[in-house]
């Protein structure tokens, strides 16, 4: 069968005597379309630009936006969706190194952590990814995902596809200045995620993308980069995603810092513990940084804030002693 658009058509409707071939959705659970819809959303705004589908806080925070209008009676679970529709034949998955014999073991891979840790991304046919750079074919297609599973709530979703949850959610951190969470508002994985992939992408943006501690910035054209926006004082006790509670660090110096390898003082120098045995013979060693000061956010408001430093340091004296 040619994969052109009227194939898609088909695809995307539902599955019926005189449609074989459409979504094979349950009941009054239409997980599928809402996760198509997210994606062909994320594609028309540029945040999905490669035939990669990532299962990150910007696919979770579009699914949970269009759910919690179309479907607000029921709990969300995005993870049915991107592993169901393996099914589908369309939906394809591609596994981390090392996971790759789940496939062929058909487990289940369909739980958000089990996701993460596992598969690499989700990827289209070549034929449907063509199509949905086209406008008018991608257009084609969500209004048959909306006539199909939505039709008295056309005009709701088209105005809701205009709306970038993600970039929503970080304006208000970013004008609160981040939150403190109550144990209870973390109990959905979902909104976990969400929370976490946000206050990071803050972080990163207020450090202009830099290791606080070596100034290293490595950028490719997608945007990712080899910096993480992390914790001073540990979110898994404190909850803490105030911005002036994070800090900007590349692989290695977020690992050190989290081992307390190194610390901050009140006046924003580095203070490295005196018992690392280095080795560094194409870069600066993390002892020779010891007395030199961090890089700072431009925005005053944004400097580590003095308890998550004093908390930080008091626990690396204490493993040191």
């Amino acid at each position: 069968m040619n994969k052109d658009l009227a194939y898609y058509v088909k695809k995307f409707s539902p599955k019926s005597a005189s449609n074989k071939i459409g979504l094979n959705v349950s009941p009054g659970a239409p997980n599928k379309p809402i996760l198509l819809l997210s994606v062909i959303e994320m594609i028309a705004t540029g945040q999905i630009t490669r035939n990669q589908i990532q299962f990150n806080a910007e696919l979770v925070a579009t699914f949970l936006k269009l759910w919690s209008h179309l479907e607000p009676l029921r709990k969300p679970d995005i993870g049915l969706p991107f592993y169901h529709l393996t099914s589908d034949g369309f939906w394809h998955y591609q596994m981390k190194l090392g996971f790759e014999s789940l496939i062929a073991a058909k487990i289940k891979i369909r739980t958000p952590s089990t996701i993460r840790e596992t598969v690499e991304y989700a990827y289209l046919d070549n034929e449907l990814w063509s199509l949905l750079q086209n406008e008018s074919d991608r257009t084609v297609l969500t209004h048959t995902l909306i006539n199909s599973w939505f039709k008295e709530r056309t005009q709701d979703i088209e105005s809701l596809l205009q709306v970038n949850a993600f970039a929503e959610l970080q304006e208000q951190l970013q004008r609160t200045g981040g939150k403190v969470y109550q144990p209870e508002e973390l109990e959905d994985e979902q909104a976990v995620i969400v929370r976490d992939g946000a206050f990071r992408k803050i972080v990163l943006s207020t450090y202009n993308h830099t290791c606080a501690f070596c100034g290293l910035q490595i950028l490719d054209s997608l945007g990712q980069n080899i910096v993480d926006g992390s914790h001073i004082k540990p979110f898994s006790q404190f909850y803490d995603d105030r911005i002036d509670n994070g800090l900007s660090l590349c692989k290695n110096h977020h690992w050190a810092f989290d081992r307390f390898w190194f610390t901050i003082d009140d006046d924003y120098t580095i203070i490295v513990a005196d018992n690392l045995r280095e080795d560094s013979p194409n870069a600066k060693p993390m002892g020779e940084f010891n007395g030199e000061r961090i890089i700072l956010p431009a925005q005053v408001q944004y400097y580590p804030r003095q308890d998550s430093l004093q908390w930080h340091r008091e626990e690396f004296l204490r493993r040191a002693a």
